[in-house]
């Protein structure tokens, strides 16, 4: 699944307010009425459906939270509190003072806030004391409420993959309660970005805007915030993918004001110091490289050093009219396939606008006619060597390019797509579940 972050205006999963944090708008209104925080009659109510309003929600069950206190609810969320209080209390006051200042960037509030004097910083927790718990207690509700899922998952034999952007947004409680960590000018600005150079996604590069880390504060503090902030999405999930893997080894980096990425250069990472630092805290190495675009020789022994499987992308397998690493064949079995990413194309949609070239090939390679193109994909990664086989929910509806979750080097019209309620049926379960059995894969 994407991240679970709380999302900036565009709604992109990969630049949150928190790399921490849940995102509210996934806390369910049906298990509220479980825990006797919301009433069935209240389920119907427009402020209780719209993601829109959702604040209203939780001003709603924090006050009733308050008022009742229910004991077994009670201690859980002190425990929450305090197990997560080296991210939480700095996070719900950024929330706080995002909302008080009108979602300004917190380079844009005052000075003294914006560099965390002391004495702001005892004014606004007073004056923003009610919304500061609001905040905290929707994120206890959805840490609480995703326990329930993971159980549950965890009674049915399925595991949850999660996934780690390698950077965060600038305008973070991240970034802005430890600004040391990362490279920043005076003011707070970033002096480099990261981003990727040219690639298959774009001409010019991809540029992202997040600020870079000054990994040297990093490693002298062992990793620290690196080595909690993977511990919290162990609790969430079972795997991590972590994107853009080359990072680690070295990441692109831009001078901030830049019009593209064409002007950045590879400046090393973290390297084996990183896993080490990671595998002694956390005690394993959960993880899925991301290994794709420009990948050297020095990623692919930083990835087999510490034993970490690699991604292939069937749509990759064909683009290049010949045999390469992405074509089923050849996949290892240490690794991830998918028939797309979230930066893919559709199956679909990939197909429809594919040269008549590549789509010849397809077909050839395949064996089909390209009619049901999608679960032509899916059959292809389900049978191929690789010990994990993933499908985005959209090629196993086929649906077309309106579907698409995001086009890599834009801003507009991604993460937007949902789920049709019903669409994941019976049927489809079936289908799924014949060639997983087929195929070995249950």
């Amino acid at each position: 699944m994407l991240p679970l972050g709380p999302v900036e205006p565009f709604g992109s999963p990969y630049a949150p307010y928190s790399a921490f944090a849940g995102n509210p708008c996934l806390i369910s209104p049906e298990l509220l009425i479980e825990d006797q925080l919301l009433s069935p009659s209240e389920l119907a109510e427009p402020f209780i459906s719209a993601s829109a309003h959702r604040s209203n929600l939780i001003t709603l069950v924090h006050s009733r939270f308050q008022s009742s206190r229910p004991p077994s609810l009670l201690a859980e969320y002190h425990a929450f509190c305090h197990a997560n209080r080296f991210w939480l209390s700095d996070y719900a006051l950024f929330m706080a003072l995002k909302g008080h200042f009108a979602k300004a960037s917190w380079v844009q509030w005052p000075e003294d806030t914006a560099r965390r004097s002391p004495r702001a910083l005892t004014y606004w927790r007073r004056k923003l004391a009610r919304q500061i718990q609001e905040h905290k207690f929707a994120q206890f509700l959805f840490y609480h409420q995703w326990q329930k899922l993971k159980a549950y998952a965890r009674r049915k034999g399925i595991a949850i993959i999660g996934d780690l952007p390698l950077f965060v947004a600038h305008d973070s409680a991240d970034v802005w309660s430890k600004p040391y960590l990362f490279q920043l000018d005076k003011r707070g600005m970033p002096v480099f970005v990261a981003g990727v150079p040219p690639d298959y996604f774009s001409e010019t590069g991809q540029l992202w805007g997040n600020p870079v880390y000054d990994w040297q504060m990093h490693y002298q503090e062992r990793f620290l915030w690196w080595r909690r902030r993977i511990g919290t999405l162990l609790r969430l999930v079972d795997l991590i993918r972590l994107d853009h893997f080359r990072g680690f080894e070295a990441c692109w980096r831009i001078p901030f004001g830049s019009p593209t990425a064409a002007d950045g250069r590879w400046m090393p990472g973290p390297g084996s110091d990183f896993f080490a630092a990671v595998k002694a805290g956390v005690g394993r190495l959960p993880f899925i490289a991301e290994d794709l675009g420009f990948i050297d020789a020095k990623v692919v022994k930083l990835r087999q050093r510490w034993n970490l499987p690699g991604m292939r992308v069937l749509q990759f397998g064909f683009e290049a009219l010949k045999p390469n690493l992405h074509s089923p064949h050849n996949y290892p079995r240490g690794c991830a396939a998918y028939t797309g990413t979230h930066d893919n194309d559709t199956a679909v949609g990939w197909y429809r606008k594919a040269d008549p070239a590549v789509q010849d090939y397809t077909r050839r390679y395949l064996g089909t006619s390209g009619a049901d193109i999608a679960w032509d994909l899916i059959r292809a990664v389900l049978a191929s060597p690789a010990n994990i086989a993933i499908v985005p929910a959209q090629d196993l509806l086929s649906l077309d390019s309106e579907a698409r979750m995001n086009t890599p080097g834009t801003i507009d019209g991604n993460w937007q797509w949902r789920c049709p309620d019903g669409a994941l049926n019976k049927e489809l379960s079936l289908r799924l579940a014949e060639l997983t059995s087929l195929y070995g894969r249950d």
